[in-house]
């Protein structure tokens, strides 16, 4: 049977085809079930099957080729559950989870400009989804509205990945052309040089559609041409608070953030991203967030004269970029603690960081629930945090301060590093009632135990001083 031909109600390797939900120009979908008899997924099911006609160009087929290999090795919660694939050689297509939900580009077309706070969800909810692809190596290259499903519970699923490149396997698409591919409107500065595979492209991505969300237009239009795609390689949009003044300061500077002409001075991970949408108030607003105007031309003249001669370096192994710049959460005791504790922590949070540009420190201080009367507790116990943190050569790192108010201190520690995608906890190691330790844990064995991440228990360790022996006792 030719796939070209199918029609509802026809029966394909046990899948049996119904309605058609979408008929684009790379790709036909059917609503899709098992035939009489076969298990049911429990899911409701979707079947992509391309349109190779005569004429098409290699990336039109190369794309499916590559969706079909991908999809398969993909898993977690922002992708549609792979089911089936066809032969290629005899009846290409993919049975994939129809996944519930509307489009990001549905949303848009109903509110063009969303509310604030409906703009910095969708922009967590994408952040995240394109955070878990990235640990898996593989970077999408065709973010838009259209790709992104908001699924029931806030969760953003990623769709169409026929130009997506996987690190460790071989890239047909690369291999192929070394022409800009994607859609023109959402394409990185990178991206149009022929460069693919850098994770931040995606971050570039995610920034245009939140300017798109913010203010109802694209920062760099949709151009047609060559020379139209390249100017974003110098040229910055028109800041999203001119257009829009409701827009925070701190929200334009994060937007500005992931529109850079140049990768490295974007976010360095999606990670990185999700935390500064979710805490707003610990977001370092340089002139960036603060601009109304346009960019004088005569930097613009500079950015494109340097533009001309840019190359752009091999970008790292997306999951390995994750690693290089890890968010590490210092839990500090706000009482009941030591001099050499304090110090030790210092140390190692120092270690933790290492020589690595763009990590992110989070000071993190748990306290009992404050009433709503008392502020100068908060302010007191941030103050504190920022001491303890002066002695930090901080300068190529960005850092914040916390303070978390619960009853359970391991629970309010481990929730944090969950929700902000903690890559190592650093914090001091018990000292007291650890005879009772195999019966009642102490707080840091708590977090040990229940962490999604790398737990550093420190222990109290003084320097030793010049000219004073140490104590062998």
């Amino acid at each position: 049977m030719s796939t070209v031909a199918l029609q509802p109600g026809d029966t394909l390797d046990g899948f049996v085809i119904g309605p058609v939900l979408h008929a684009g120009s790379m790709a036909r979908i059917f609503s899709v079930h098992y035939a009489e008899g076969a298990r049911d997924p429990g899911f409701p099911m979707v079947m992509k099957v391309p349109r190779m006609i005569p004429g098409d160009g290699a990336e039109h087929i190369i794309g499916f080729e590559t969706e079909h290999r991908l999809l398969p090795l993909l898993t977690g919660p922002h992708v549609p559950r792979f089911v089936a694939c066809g032969d290629l050689a005899v009846h290409p297509y993919l049975v994939l989870e129809l996944v519930p939900g509307r489009t990001y580009q549905q949303l848009l077309d109903e509110t063009p400009r969303l509310a604030l706070d409906q703009a910095v969800s969708l922009g967590i909810a994408l952040a995240r989804a394109c955070h878990s692809l990235h640990r898996q190596n593989v970077v999408h290259q065709d973010l838009k509205p259209a790709n992104v499903v908001w699924r029931d519970g806030g969760i953003a699923v990623l769709l169409d990945f026929g130009l997506s490149h996987h690190a460790e396997l071989p890239d047909l698409l690369a291999e192929e052309t070394r022409q800009p591919i994607g859609t023109h409107a959402y394409m990185a500065p990178e991206q149009v040089l022929g460069i693919r595979g850098d994770s931040r492209s995606d971050l570039f991505a995610i920034g245009v559609m939140l300017y798109e969300m913010l203010t109802g237009e694209l920062p760099f239009g949709d151009p047609k041409t060559a020379g139209g795609l390249r100017q974003r390689l110098w040229m910055d949009p028109v800041p999203p608070r001119r257009l829009r003044p409701d827009i925070p300061a701190w929200l334009q500077e994060v937007v500005l953030r992931l529109l850079e002409p140049q990768a490295e001075h974007r976010y360095p991970s999606a990670k990185h991203l999700v935390f500064d949408l979710e805490n707003p108030g610990q977001v370092a607003v340089t002139a960036r967030g603060q601009r109304l105007r346009g960019t004088p031309w005569h930097r613009h003249l500079r950015r494109w004269l340097r533009a001309a001669g840019l190359q752009y370096q091999p970008s790292t192994m997306p999951s390995r970029q994750i690693d290089e710049v890890p968010i590490v959460l210092l839990a500090l005791p706000h009482d009941d603690v030591s001099d050499g504790t304090l110090y030790s922590l210092r140390q190692a949070t120092a270690r933790s960081l290492g020589a690595r540009p763009g990590a992110r420190l989070a000071c993190v201080t748990v306290t009992p629930p404050i009433g709503p009367d008392d502020t100068d507790t908060p302010r007191r116990l941030l103050e504190q945090l920022r001491r303890w943190a002066e002695p930090l050569d901080l300068s190529q790192h960005q850092v914040s301060f916390h303070v978390l108010e619960s009853g359970d201190v391991a629970g309010a520690i481990v929730r944090y590093a969950k929700r902000n995608t903690v890559s190592i906890i650093v914090m001091g190691a018990a000292t007291h009632g650890l005879k009772f330790q195999p019966v009642v844990p102490t707080i840091p064995v708590k977090v040990a135990m229940r962490a999604p991440c790398t737990v550093l228990l420190v222990k109290e360790d003084l320097p030793v001083l010049a000219g004073v022996e140490p104590d062998d006792d």
